[in-house]
């Protein structure tokens, strides 16, 4: 028995491989959109500094790499994988010409077969408005959803995809079979398990063992076949070079659900293989709107208004005790204020245990006797 779903030599050329190098002046057919990339923003007037200087050109933004064209030299391009993209970050620069105000820049570092590549891209458009706008904000979107999505586009094993025995679905994800009592023969005692097919990827995960699992997309499956081993008819899977090149075996029983699996992988591999879905999503006309909004949201936060503060009189409790001020300066400590006042006689006081002049009328004992306000002033740092 021996039934069979390989790529075809034109298949095989079309290996997922533009978010995963990086490419100087490649032929016209190297810088084309591969089936299931997304062209998702395309920023002018700018110059590969480092490369090229002096050449304008365009820098396109897709769903798996940056792609820079010169429109001055038809055959100076670049593309630089998001897989490649070790630092990125934005600088004001000086331009070579006299007078010119310093542009905004993008500084990428990229590492590639151990080699490492420094770019930077220039605006050279003379805008002085475009100096302050975040013009490579795409970029910096793009290549942070990249980093979120590699389920859809590589082979993961003994990953976090499976939680209280279920399979954690990915955004846009559609789970269409699921099959228990799967044996995984990559060792000599196999290991029981559950298959999980979706739109975007087949995984098996042990019951024993969550974290025991794999996660294979369709863009990374180079064949699938059935054949004969010595635990009987099983499900032998192909990874791509670009999926580290496996085989993996599976044993289902019995053999009509092997037979329907099969035929449903197969379908599902050519149709995803034919229009690819990478999970990155973005809008860069709704990214700018919220970057303005925020930016205006930003400043009239800052904006100082005279009607949002109320100003509070705490001077009575930060100074010392005032109504003993007013006592002294009434004339205490037997002194008359005027001829007219007599001398306020001496009483006991209990609560000090001793003779004390006479307090006055509207005076209390603890508003002599305490030095200090109760309350005192206190400021957050």
């Amino acid at each position: 028995m021996l039934k069979t779903l390989g790529k075809s030599d034109a298949q095989h050329q079309n290996l997922l491989w533009e978010d995963k190098q990086v490419k100087f002046d490649s032929p016209q057919h190297h810088t084309r959109l591969r089936s299931g990339e997304k062209l998702l923003d395309t920023i002018y007037h700018i110059e590969d500094s480092k490369g090229n200087p002096g050449d304008t050109g365009k820098l396109l933004v897709t769903n798996l790499r940056i792609i820079w064209h010169s429109l001055v030299h038809k055959k100076f391009n670049l593309s630089i994988g998001y897989a490649r993209i070790g630092n990125t970050n934005t600088r004001l620069v000086h331009m070579h010409t006299k007078g010119r105000m310093p542009s905004q820049a993008l500084y990428i570092l990229a590492l590639s077969n151990e080699t490492r590549f420094e770019f930077l891209f220039t605006d050279v458009s003379g805008e002085t408005a475009r100096r302050d706008q975040p013009i490579f904000a795409s970029v910096f979107d793009v290549h942070l959803l990249y980093q979120r999505t590699f389920l859809y586009r590589d082979l993961k094993l003994r990953g976090a995809i499976v939680q209280a025995g279920q399979l954690i679905i990915l955004p846009d994800e559609q789970v269409y079979s699921q099959v228990q009592g799967v044996w995984n023969l990559s060792s000599d005692q196999g290991n029981l398990g559950c298959f999980v097919v979706t739109n975007v990827r087949l995984v098996w995960y042990a019951d024993a063992n969550e974290t025991f699992n794999i996660s294979l997309p369709y863009l990374q499956i180079d064949s699938v076949r059935i054949r004969e081993s010595k635990y009987g008819p099983a499900l032998v899977i192909q990874t791509a070079e670009t999926g580290g090149g496996y085989v993996l075996g599976f044993r289902i029983d019995p053999v009509e659900r092997l037979n329907e699996l099969f035929k449903e992988l197969c379908s599902l591999h050519t149709i995803y293989t034919e229009q690819p879905n990478f999970g990155i999503n973005y809008d860069p006309h709704d990214a700018r709107q919220r970057v303005a909004a925020a930016a205006e949201e930003a400043a009239q936060a800052t904006q100082f208004k005279i009607d949002d503060y109320q100003e509070m009189d705490e001077r009575q409790e930060r100074e010392i005790n005032t109504k003993l001020n007013n006592y002294l300066a009434d004339g205490c400590l037997g002194v008359l204020a005027s001829d007219s006042e007599p001398t306020r006689e001496p009483i006991y006081c209990k609560e000090l245990g001793f003779a004390m002049e006479r307090i006055p009328d509207g005076y209390k004992l603890q508003d002599l006797w305490q030095v200090l306000p109760t309350k005192m002033a206190t400021y957050d740092e």
